[in-house]
């Protein structure tokens, strides 16, 4: 059962608990292309493993031709690819709905774009030989613990399309350094496009199967439910969300935005898994502007936006959202749901101009 905080309760000691090991991007960062590995989200579900590279292995099996033990020299020996791509998790948001789901009580910080470096998983698996009849490929990770009253190992499919695709990596550098041990060291799934929680860290396994998986984190987490009755549809593409670096600087705690009077560029950066970003609206007291759009940094990473505010003394709020290719657009309203997922609402900022 999923439990809820009512409406302006304060965050509960287990939500801090998670806040103190977990860590959002600070949103200044959006002025980095690629996000600093210090920067860069990080959520781990259980404890950080200690792995022995020397005598990891990654084992590939199931229904599959011919099974594979490969260290992480194997690994790097294969071709290589370097792409920026961002992550985001799909709790993202989850602190801003009402009632407020209680886990890890994200606002807007839960994303970054890193340089990420690995092998396709799809020549893996064609070295491996999938037999007909696979329908997932499950990825597990050397993180274990306790969660829905099950022991398990984190475990993630894919449904057999979306692992075969060219992009996805089994990553084993981030930002041309190897991984952090926080960031799946020695070698993690990168899924570009989906939520992170698809992106497996720690891997230990790849496993073929026949038929679709159903672990904890596949068939009861990461659900978009109405209700603690519905089943709900799975967590999977990243939703269109655009963010803006705060401007000018904060008070503190409550990190109200200050700035002076004039003109004053406006910038931030915008995503979506769904489908390449096509448009941001800047909203200036409830009235919406086309902002300008940057090259994208790559097919998978963020896009840079940038307006011109002729900023007025007073009080304002200003806002952003983002629209993709495949017509998808943020809403102004909250898309609420149990597990908290995937809460793209449009960031506000309140910004006294002296």
């Amino acid at each position: 059962m999923v439990e809820l905080a009512s409406s302006g309760q304060d965050i509960t000691p287990m939500e801090l608990a998670q806040a103190t090991r977990n860590r959002g991007m600070p949103l200044e960062a959006l002025r980095y292309d690629v996000t600093p590995v210090g920067l860069h989200y990080l959520l781990v579900h259980f404890d950080i493993p200690p792995l022995d590279p020397a005598s990891w292995r990654l084992r590939v099996g199931g229904n599959v031709r011919r099974r594979l033990e490969l260290t992480l020299d194997d690994v790097k020996a294969r071709p290589a690819v370097t792409m920026p791509v961002t992550l985001e998790c799909a709790g993202n948001g989850r602190a801003r709905l009402e009632p407020r789901p209680i886990s890890q009580p994200w606002l807007h910080e839960a994303v970054g774009t890193a340089s990420w470096t690995g092998t396709p998983l799809a020549g893996v698996l064609a070295d491996a030989g999938l037999e007909a009849g696979t329908v997932d490929i499950v990825f597990t990770g050397a993180d274990h613990g306790i969660e829905g009253g099950e022991e398990l190992d984190y475990a993630r499919s894919l449904p057999l399309a979306e692992a075969t695709r060219p992009e996805v990596l089994l990553a084993y550098e981030m930002n041309g350094r190897p991984l952090e041990p926080q960031h799946g060291f020695p070698l993690r799934l990168l899924v570009p496009g989906w939520y992170g929680m698809t992106s497996v860290k720690w891997l230990s396994s790849i496993v073929a199967v026949t038929e679709p998986f159903r672990g904890f984190h596949q068939a009861v987490a990461y659900h978009y439910q109405r209700s603690e009755d519905d089943r709900g549809e799975p967590v999977t593409r990243i939703r269109p969300r655009a963010l803006m670096v705060p401007p000018g600087f904060p008070d503190f705690p409550e990190r109200r935005r200050h700035v002076e009077r004039g003109p004053l560029t406006l910038q931030g950066r915008a995503w979506s898994g769904m489908g390449p970003v096509v448009r941001v609206e800047v909203g200036i007291d409830g009235d919406w502007f086309d902002a300008g759009l940057a090259e994208p940094a790559g097919e998978w990473a963020w896009r840079g936006w940038s307006y011109e505010w002729g900023a007025t003394p007073g009080e304002h709020v200003l806002s952003c959202r983002a629209t993709d290719a495949a017509g998808n657009t943020q809403p102004l309203e909250q898309p609420w749901n149990v597990q908290g997922m995937g809460n793209n609402l449009t960031q506000e900022l309140h910004v006294t101009v002296r």
